[in-house]
C-alpha cells in the first residue's frame, strides 16, 4: 500500500486509492451513528485531511475513541470524495495503529491559543502549530530558493569557516572559542596566554563569511556561501539573534551597480518562489498575523527598486517635517525608523541606498573619489527596514591599508586578505542578506525568534 503526505491525499485525483498515511492527531469527535472523525496532519502542507474511523474497527473502543491531540498514528484506508464543506476529500480507514499516545491532560498544544512567547518554551513542540508550520514550511521553500537563484546563475556554492581568527565587521562582538581551562587559564605578563590555547591565538565564531567568500571569487568567479553566523551582541530586541543564518554572494567583475542588479533579482525571485509553493501558508499569514502580507509580497515582486544616494535620502528625512526618536544628520547611520520612513511613506517602495559616508562603514568598502563616501549599498523593504547590505570592495592595495590603519586594524593580521590585492587584484561586489529578516518580512512574524527552529539569545540556549 503505497505511503503519501496528506497534501497528496488533499487531493481529488487521489479519490479510490487505497493509501497509507502517518501523522500526529489534531482532533477527534465521535458521532452518535457509531463512528468517529478524526482530523490528521503530517506537516507537508496547513491542511488536515479528515479520517473517518467505523465502529467496526478492531481497537475502536480500546484506541481510536481515545484518541486525542498529539497520538500519533498510522491510518490505512481508502480514499474517498468528502461530502463535507471545505474538504475534497477524507479516508475510510480500514485501519487504525497508534504509535504514541498523548496524555491530554498535560499535552500543552490544547484547542485554546498560545502567545508566541509561551510557544518558544515548547521549542520541541511548536513546529506543530499551524503557525510554526507555515514558518518552516516557507523557511524551507526560501532555503530551497536561495540556492536555486545562484546554481542557476553560475555561482559557485562555498564553505567558509565558522570558526576564524578575523573579525570581518571590526565590531568586537564576537564570541571567543577556546579550549582553555577558565577557571585557571594560562598567563603571561599578568594577561591570557593564547599560544597554549587550541589554535594557539584568540579565535572566534565567525560574523560572516565574506572575506574567505572574497578568496574564491578572486579565483573561480561569483561565488556564495550559506551558513550560520554569530554575533555577541547584548540585545534582547525582536530584530536580533545570537545565532542567525546568512547567504553571501561574492561576484568577480562587478561594480557597484551590477551588485545592486542582482540584489533586486535576488529578492524577487525568492518572494515569487514562495509566492507560488507556499500559497496556503501565505494566506494564513495575511489571515492571522498581518493582514497586508500578500499586498507587501506582490508589490515587491513587481515594483521597481528605487535608487537613491544616502545623502538624498539624509536630505528627504531632513525636510520631511517627521520627527523621530533618533536623530537624522549626514554621518550618521540610518535607523529603522528612517529606513521605514523612506519605504513606507516618501517612496511607497522599495529603495536601495547607496554611496554612505565611509567613517560609519567597514574597511572594506570601496572609496569613492569626493573622500567622504564608499560604494556600500543597503536594500531597504517596507516593515523590516535593511534587508541586505552590501558593497562593491576596495580592490586598491594602498587604500586598502590605508583605510584598516583609520579603524585602528594592523594589516599584517588580515595578511592573506592583503594578499589578494597584489596578486591579480579585480573589481568585485558583494552582499550578505539575513535568512530571517526576510523571513519575517515575508511572514509578518513580529518577533525574529519566531521564524528560526531554536532561537540563541542572551541568557537562552535552550534546546
Amino acid at each position: 500500500m503505497q505511503k503519501i503526505s496528506v497534501r497528496s491525499a488533499l487531493s481529488a485525483d487521489q479519490v479510490g486509492n487505497q493509501v497509507k498515511l502517518e501523522g500526529w492527531v489534531r482532533t477527534r469527535r465521535d458521532s452518535k451513528a457509531g463512528f468517529s472523525f478524526i482530523e490528521l496532519n503530517d506537516g507537508s502542507c496547513m491542511g488536515n485531511i479528515q479520517v473517518v474511523a467505523d465502529g467496526n474497527l478492531a481497537n475502536y473502543e480500546s484506541e481510536v475513541k481515545k484518541l486525542s491531540a498529539g497520538c500519533s498514528v498510522r491510518i490505512l484506508g481508502e480514499i474517498v470524495a468528502s461530502q463535507g464543506k471545505g474538504q475534497t476529500t477524507e479516508i475510510q480507514a480500514s485501519e487504525v495503529h497508534v504509535y504514541g499516545w498523548a496524555d491530554p491532560e498535560s499535552y500543552p498544544l490544547q484547542k485554546k491559543r498560545h502567545s508566541m512567547e509561551k510557544l518558544r518554551e515548547w521549542a520541541h513542540l511548536r513546529p506543530r502549530t499551524n503557525t510554526f508550520g507555515a514558518v518552516f514550511r516557507v523557511r524551507n521553500c526560501v532555503s530551497r530558493s536561495i540556492h536555486n537563484f545562484f546554481q542557476e546563475r553560475g555561482f559557485l556554492y562555498v564553505h567558509t569557516p565558522i570558526i576564524t581568527a578575523s573579525d570581518c565587521e571590526g565590531a568586537g562582538e564576537m564570541f571567543k572559542v577556546t579550549t582553555l581551562d577558565l577557571d585557571a587559564p594560562p598567563k603571561t605578563g599578568g594577561k591570557v596566554d593564547y599560544t597554549q590555547d587550541f589554535f594557539e591565538r584568540p579565535s572566534y565564531l565567525t560574523v560572516s563569511g565574506q572575506l574567505e567568500g572574497e578568496i574564491f571569487a578572486t579565483a573561480l568567479g561569483n561565488v556564495y556561501t550559506f551558513g550560520p553566523t554569530f554575533r555577541a551582541e547584548n540585545s534582547n530586541t525582536s530584530r536580533h539573534l545570537a545565532e542567525f543564518w546568512m547567504v553571501e554572494p561574492e561576484m568577480a567583475f562587478v561594480d557597484l551597480e551590477g551588485n545592486m542588479q542582482v540584489a533586486e533579482d535576488f529578492i524577487k525571485r525568492i518572494i515569487s518562489d514562495v509566492m507560488r509553493d507556499c500559497g496556503d501558508d501565505l494566506q494564513f499569514f495575511n489571515d492571522r498575523i498581518d493582514d497586508t502580507v500578500l499586498a507587501t509580497l506582490t508589490a515587491m515582486a513587481d515594483g521597481e527598486f528605487l535608487r537613491v544616494s544616502y545623502t538624498d535620502a539624509i536630505d528627504i528625512l531632513l525636510k520631511s517635517g517627521q520627527k523621530f526618536d533618533y536623530k537624522v544628520e549626514w554621518g550618521t547611520d540610518l535607523q529603522s525608523e528612517h529606513e521605514r520612513f523612506l519605504t513606507e511613506v516618501h517612496f511607497k517602495r522599495p529603495v536601495i541606498l547607496h554611496d554612505y559616508p565611509r567613517s560609519i562603514k567597514p574597511f572594506y568598502m570601496r572609496c569613492n573619489d569626493d573622500g567622504e563616501t564608499v560604494r556600500a549599498m543597503d536594500v531597504l523593504a517596507p516593515k523590516v527596514g535593511e534587508i541586505i547590505g552590501g558593497s562593491q570592495r576596495e580592490e586598491r592595495l594602498d587604500v586598502l591599508e590605508q583605510r584598516m590603519q583609520e579603524q585602528g586594524l594592523n594589516p599584517a593580521d588580515y595578511w592573506w586578505y592583503v594578499e589578494l590585492r597584489k596578486y591579480g587584484t579585480i573589481p568585485h561586489s558583494g552582499f550578505g542578506l539575513g535568512l530571517e529578516r526576510i523571513l519575517q518580512f515575508i511572514t509578518g512574524m513580529g518577533n525574529i525568534r519566531d521564524v528560526i527552529p531554536f532561537p540563541r539569545t542572551p541568557g537562552s540556549a535552550d534546546f
